[in-house]
């Protein structure tokens, strides 16, 4: 379209249909563009309100946006609505882009009255580090550029029509910003879809004391004006606010989700979202009602959330999991997207002793959809937990001794277990419970892997990778479950261990045996492994630990919300100071699977043609550098950035 054509009743139907279509991208480069200064209530109004108004009416020039040639009519209108939003949201700041040259006008109906709204949390706080602080232009420019797909000179033309001031430095700027794929996933992710809002009543006391004052001077005036007057007034229409979640039907236990109870069979998504509703109380309204009101305003109620979860009650109806009573506790759990949430009262319903607990479960699956902590005994020593419709058999097993079998644990009919022994929580660690389940052979045969509770509501995946076989050209190893000979082997000389990981939001834990080498001095042979325990949210910890033939593994090396020793961390360099039992100190060193030769500097210089290395300290202190060449080219360095791990 020129602009010197209008909108007919035909375009303006197709610019509707692209509209609603791609309702929900308009809205995040409307919210995303506006100033973090205007608070997320206020920019998710004036969002709604930029794309609403983008709608052009019949008759209304085209408006200087052209598109190319050939380019198809959605595609036409897209463009030409992604402008008119993009006009609106950058044409009230001033030069930077970051303040507010004009007062801001009240958005048009339909009014919120005492309500704060929100885009639900996730993508938007993963974003806030990025993207806080820089101008609109270079915010909107991130948005095209990285969420839309917009070529850079597209968009330098899209800014320029816009408004933008120097659409060119913005691009480059926005270029400049980090955005790595986990960055990108999250803005991409359901959760962050700003057309779906949270909502909080505001201060709820002062409303009500100013409500009555108006009602008090309503009355007074009305019996001013009767005795004034024979005609008597009446007062206006008594307006409430709008309930919040309760509008959508979230709070309402009849709307409820609810799965048949063989959805798991016939389905490939094995997961949370195949559980059906199981337990004795599933039909207790009045259970359900208060589970429901509770987690949306807890109020007094104690609310746990596990790092990087939200307490913030369901945008929509959440599925039921679980309603039942265990040892005089009402339990509810409910599934709200990627949130699991536990609901705990007395068996009375009395408000005292209620709980509120939330977790993760991004992309849980076949074993981190497999159970959940339903209760626990007040003194600590053992849980009842809910496992998964697809689980065939459960056996409590401790992992400090490779060779156990097993005892099988009793599960009720509903999925329950029986009360089964949970790892101590002191500094003892004589044993270390934990669950080994076998999976139902409608689904997979042969299946059986290892979950220990950690103190969460999920309880965590436990997996072993053995040692690289053959050449670096041989395809790596992929983790393992912790069921063979040499996993229940690692994992009995490194269990106690895992109490350091208690309430820390991880989804599973993996022992990787990277490399083996002999040692010094006729000191036997040592394993070299990297512990990593992911997060539901991506990164994950880790430390490397050298395992000796006799004592507990050594710490070697640390890091903290990284890719290391997972999927995307294949690459691993380390290093140790190490005394042998002849007195002498070593610097050992060694590489993953592609590494194949190390380099040492600084206190010591050595060097190998191989995956590890061996060589004499010849002072008591000072710091090496270790560097790892791979045999696809490039480098690696330590993990912890030296080989100065102290014995």
């Amino acid at each position: 379209m020129s602009t010197s054509q209008r909108f007919g009743s035909d375009a303006v139907e197709c610019a509707e249909a692209v509209l609603v279509e791609q309702y929900p991208r308009l809205v995040r480069l409307a919210y995303l563009t506006l100033p973090d200064s205007l608070g997320r209530h206020t920019r998710v109004l004036l969002a709604h309100k930029a794309v609403q108004r983008a709608l052009p009416r019949t008759g209304t020039p085209a408006g200087p946006a052209p598109a190319e040639d050939g380019t198809d009519e959605p595609d036409r209108h897209l463009a030409l609505l992604r402008f008119r939003v993009l006009r609106a949201a950058l044409a009230p700041a001033g030069p930077a882009g970051t303040t507010w040259a004009r007062p801001i006008r009240p958005p048009v109906p339909p009014f919120v009255w005492g309500l704060r709204l929100w885009p639900p949390a996730g993508g938007i706080d993963e974003a806030a580090p990025t993207l806080g602080g820089a101008p609109a232009p270079v915010r909107a420019a991130f948005v095209l550029l990285r969420l839309d797909d917009l070529a850079p000179d597209e968009t330098v033309g899209l800014l320029g029509r816009a408004g933008a001031a120097d659409p060119a430095a913005a691009v480059r700027d926005a270029l400049a910003l980090p955005a790595d794929e986990e960055l990108l996933r999250a803005l991409r992710r359901p959760e962050f879809d700003a057309s779906v809002v949270s909502a909080r009543p505001t201060d709820l006391l002062r409303r009500r004391r100013t409500a009555r004052a108006c009602w008090a001077a309503l009355a007074t005036l009305a019996l001013t004006l009767t005795a004034l007057s024979v005609h008597g007034s009446r007062p206006g229409p008594d307006v409430r606010p709008a309930a919040g979640p309760a509008a959508s039907g979230a709070l309402d236990p009849a709307r409820l989700r609810r799965v048949p109870p063989g959805a798991w069979s016939d389905t490939a998504r094995v997961d949370f979202t195949a559980w059906p509703a199981r337990g004795g109380r599933t039909g207790d309204r009045g259970l359900l009602a208060r589970a429901l009101g509770t987690w949306a305003a807890p109020g007094t109620t104690p609310l746990s959330t596990t790092p990087g979860t939200t307490g913030e009650p369901p945008a929509g109806p959440p599925q039921l999991l679980y309603a039942g009573e265990l040892d005089g506790r009402a339990v509810v759990v409910l599934r709200d997207g990627d949130r699991i949430v536990r609901y705990g009262e007395s068996a009375t319903g009395s408000r005292g002793g209620r709980t509120l607990d939330v977790t993760r479960t991004d992309d849980a699956g076949v074993t981190t959809a497999a159970a959940l902590t339903l209760s626990r005994a007040a003194d600590g020593a053992s849980a009842r937990y809910l496992l998964a419709p697809w689980i065939a058999a459960a056996t409590a097993r401790d992992l400090l001794r490779a060779d156990d079998t097993g005892e099988a644990l009793a599960v009720a009919a509903d999925g329950v277990t029986a009360p089964a022994a949970v790892p101590p929580a002191g500094a003892s660690c004589t044993s270390w419970p934990v669950l080994e389940l076998t999976s139902s052979t409608r689904i997979v045969e042969k299946h059986s892997f290892v979950l220990t509770d950690l103190g969460a509501l999920s309880p965590v995946h436990l997996t072993y990778t053995p040692l690289p076989d053959g050449p670096a050209a041989a395809p790596a190893r992929q983790p393992r479950e912790a069921t063979g000979p040499e996993a229940r082997a690692a994992w009995a000389r490194q269990a106690c261990r895992l109490g350091e990981l208690r309430q820390g939001g991880y989804r599973a834990v993996n022992i990787w045996d990277f490399a083996a080498a002999l040692l010094p001095d006729g000191a036997g042979r040592a394993v070299w492994s990297c512990t990593r325990a992911s997060g539901w949210a991506g990164p994950g910890d880790v430390i490397v630990r050298l395992r000796l033939e006799a004592g507990p593994p050594r710490d070697v090396a640390r890091a903290r919300s990284t890719a290391a020793c997972g999927r995307f961390g294949r690459h691993l360099l380390a290093g140790h100071r190490w005394r042998s039992p002849a007195g002498r100190w070593y610097l050992l060193a060694a590489g993953s699977r592609q590494v194949t030769a190390i380099t040492a500097t600084g206190a010591v210089r050595a060097g190998t043609a191989e995956r590890t290395l061996a060589a004499p300290w010849p002072g008591p202190d000072g710091a090496v550098s270790l560097m790892g060449t791979l045999a696809g080219g490039g480098t690696v360095t330590a993990l912890d950035g030296a080989g100065g791990g102290r014995d």
